[in-house]
């Protein structure tokens, strides 16, 4: 149940917030129309002068190990050094700057051609018959807008005054450039120019436009998008990026292979050169003694001890492999480094650990080259192969020890042999000893040829980890400039900028606005308000009256009724802070709306500074209050009947005295409102402002209650914020507000009356239909 409430309460106060809004600013709707359509034409304007954009889009497979399945397993059957690729690296790849600047510079994208157009230009991408290349693109300086014409006939391009040829670089002052002829059809002779741009400045645009995504976290499926104003370049530029991408991986592959291919080549001339130098030796001992055969003493010793010569090789190749592999991994930063070849390594762990961290390390020297340290990316790279380190030196260093036992083992068998090589006839030996160097020499080398064969087979057979599963296709329609967008935000905008003026010229405005206002900066209530009127007299009642104001001093009348006690509270005071708030207006039209019902009522008009309605009524000269203050009248002689209704009577203030707030101080003041009040059902006493005059404060003791007026768009805010305090420092009695002249809002006023009072539940023109209906059928 409590939270049935709770929830019937946010609603209501939703609606009351959505109706206060509208209840505010819908007044001011020609305003806002005035701004929608100037903001609807500024962006139709604008719009059109947009170039249009496409978006091409490709779509590639990546083989990744951690998502999907692939056929990298049967290409490592052939390549050992295939490498496993990661989704998340791969498109900070594609998105690197390196590959887009290839791009750039593939493409010519630095030299756009435009067509000169009677309003905007266009590019002349397609329909250029020339394009312009660079031969130094990261050198060069960047221009404005150069004019260039092309003669097809001849096959000459002008640039100024001077003619270039095609297909030949030519040297100028925007720097050395190539012509080259497009392939277009029918050539019109149209005006074109061009304009070097920095290559750098192209890759930024090109890959901020560039989006890659991937289809799902279980794919290995990316989508690249890039948006273009010529359909058939951004197809170009995304089919060239996937050709730069692949190249780079498979140079990025390949570099391990060339590696050990090189290896391979400088150990193989080596060598080759022994083996020369040994066969020489040997044709040259024979030549000097004589033909001589080997024994099978000699054999035997052969066929032992070149077993363990081979294998003191390998070992030997092994351990030199191994401690180039251990310095490599103990660097600090292999930033550049070759990698070093794993030719001979037979440990399946450590070739397994080693192939892990070259990869790691070539997708942490691409990563680096593109994107920032701080990279989520390539900080998990690093912690990857700052963990995977440790291992492989340990696993490097006992592979070290266990190989230098086997060499010793060697070492010591080879040395069982040699006893028995003592027993050859000493040339047999010495014959016998240049043959042992050739078979380790010529087992060496066969080796060598065997993994260079291996090294060679594994270069041609790289292949890039994705394939191109769509070509670059574009959009058949712009998708961009997105009109509807562009038209909501422009009305959208028009409506915030019309609720900001109307809210800065409140906010800014020192005068109060609201009822709520006055409610908010004072404890004192609000009796009533009274509409603003243009009115040709200030009396606004009469019998039979039925007019809207008329209708609200009704509800003043009752509301005053309500608050006084014709047996206790006859005498009513009515003041303001300032002059001009309507105090008189008031005074009169009170007075009058009582006098309707048959009370007596007497007005007095106890502004002795600036008297308002004796000169609105044509009495200034008449006797009035200050000469029976002055003693030279009494109260029968200054008491005068009102035209307008007989139960209504007015003192007026008289000659203007030099001392009123003296007078006012006088017995006199007090003895005739006394008097007055023993033979009227109501006094109202119209006193000067109690801004600046003291006079409501010394008439308020000898009064029943005040009515203070607040007058809307006229009384200064900061009045109304110091009206308690002032109250608590002079003592006005049973002060109640009346809100005065509430004007409409907005520029027609229609539907909508004094909405600035906020609460008042009357609409202003519905009033006027129903006063204009009553005045008809009278």
């Amino acid at each position: 149940m409590q939270e049935k409430t709770m929830k019937s309460m946010s609603s209501s106060n939703q609606e009351n917030i959505l109706y206060q809004l509208w209840f505010r600013y819908f007044p001011y709707w020609p305003l806002f129309a005035v701004l929608i359509v100037i903001s609807l034409g500024s962006t139709l304007i604008y719009v059109k002068n947009i170039t249009p954009m496409y978006e091409s889009a490709t779509t590639i497979l990546i083989k990744d190990e951690r998502k999907g399945l692939d056929d990298s397993k049967m290409i490592e059957s052939l390549n050992q050094l295939a490498t496993k690729k990661i989704i998340e690296n791969e498109t900070e790849v594609l998105h690197s700057r390196s590959l887009m600047n290839a791009v750039v510079k593939k493409l010519q994208l630095y030299a756009p051609v435009s067509e000169t157009g009677k309003m905007v230009s266009a590019s002349a991408y397609e329909s250029s018959p020339i394009s312009i290349a660079v031969k130094n693109p990261d050198s060069l300086r960047e221009t404005g807008n150069i004019d260039v014409a092309y003669d097809a006939r001849k096959e000459l391009v002008k640039i100024g005054q001077l003619w270039y040829p095609l297909n030949t670089w030519v040297a100028t002052k925007f720097g050395e450039l190539l012509f080259a002829k497009n392939a277009v059809d029918g050539y019109n002779g149209k005006s074109f120019y061009f304009s070097l741009i920095d290559p750098k400045r192209i890759t930024q645009l090109l890959n901020a436009r560039l989006t890659i995504s991937s289809v799902n976290k279980l794919s290995t499926v990316i989508n690249l998008k890039i948006r273009d104003e010529v359909p058939s370049r951004g197809e170009k530029i995304l089919d060239q990026l996937v050709w730069e991408y692949n190249k780079a991986a498979i140079d990025d592959k390949n570099a391990l292979a060339l590696n050990t291919l090189s290896f391979v080549e400088d150990r193989l001339s080596y060598v080759a050169h022994d083996l020369d130098s040994i066969e020489h030796r040997i044709q040259q001992y024979k030549s000097a003694r004589g033909a001589v055969d080997v024994g099978a003493q000699g054999r035997l010793f052969l066929e032992n001890v070149s077993a363990n010569d081979q294998k003191m090789g390998d070992i030997s190749m092994q351990l030199a492999v191994l401690k180039k592999v251990e310095q490599y991994v103990m660097s600090k930063d292999n930033a550049g480094v070759i990698v070093p070849s794993t030719l001979g390594i037979s440990d399946p762990l450590l070739s397994q650990l080693l192939e892990k961290l070259y990869s790691l390390e070539l997708d942490h020297e691409r990563l680096r080259k593109t994107t920032a340290e701080n990279n989520p990316v390539l900080v998990s790279i690093s912690d990857q192969i700052n963990k995977l380190k440790p291992g492989i030196v340990e696993n490097l260093r006992n592979r070290i020890v266990s190989l230098n036992a086997g060499m010793a083992n060697l070492y010591n068998t080879n040395a069982a042999y040699a006893s028995l090589l003592q027993t050859i006839p000493r040339k047999e030996r010495e014959l016998v000893e240049i043959s042992r160097e050739q078979s380790i020499k010529n087992s060496i080398y066969t080796f060598l040829l065997q993994k260079r064969e291996e090294a060679a087979l594994s270069h041609s057979s790289m292949v890039a980890d994705s394939r191109v599963v769509d070509k670059a296709e574009s959009s058949l329609v712009p998708v961009s400039p997105n009109k509807k967008l562009y038209y909501i935000i422009a009305i959208v905008a028009a409506l915030i900028l019309g609720v900001a003026i109307l809210s800065g010229n409140e906010i800014f405005n020192r005068t109060i606005l609201f009822r709520q206002e006055v409610e908010k900066f004072t404890s004192i209530p609000i009796l009533s308000e009274i509409a603003y009127e243009k009115l040709k007299t200030p009396l606004v009642l009469g019998n039979g009256e039925r007019s809207f104001i008329a209708e609200q001093f009704r509800k003043l009348r009752a509301s005053v009724l309500h608050m006084t006690n014709p047996q206790k509270r006859k005498k009513i005071l009515v003041t303001s802070g300032i002059a001009g708030e309507g105090k008189s207006f008031i005074t009169l039209n009170l007075g009058l709306s009582l006098a309707i019902t048959g009370k007596k009522v007497v007005v007095v008009e106890f502004d002795l500074i600036h008297p308002t309605f004796s000169k609105k009524l044509n009495q200034s000269h008449t006797k009035g209050l200050s000469d029976y203050l002055t003693g030279q009248a009494e109260p029968e002689e200054i008491i005068k009947r009102s035209e307008a209704n007989e139960n209504m009577f007015l003192i007026f203030a008289g000659a203007l005295p030099s001392n009123p707030s003296e007078l006012i101080l006088s017995e006199r003041a007090e003895d005739l409102l006394s008097y007055l009040a023993a033979i009227f059902d109501y006094v109202i006493v119209d006193s000067a402002p109690a801004g600046p005059s003291s006079d409501a404060f010394i008439l308020s003791p000898l009064c029943d209650a005040t009515l203070y007026i607040i007058r809307h768009k006229f009384t200064p805010r900061i009045m109304v914020q110091r009206l308690d305090e002032n109250i608590k420092t002079t003592g006005l009695k049973n002060i109640e507000i009346i809100f005065n002249g509430v004007k409409s809002r907005g520029f027609l006023k229609s539907n909508y009356g004094f909405g600035y009072g906020y609460g008042y539940g009357f609409n202003y023109d519905d009033a006027k239909k129903i006063e204009k209906g009553v005045k008809a059928s009278a």
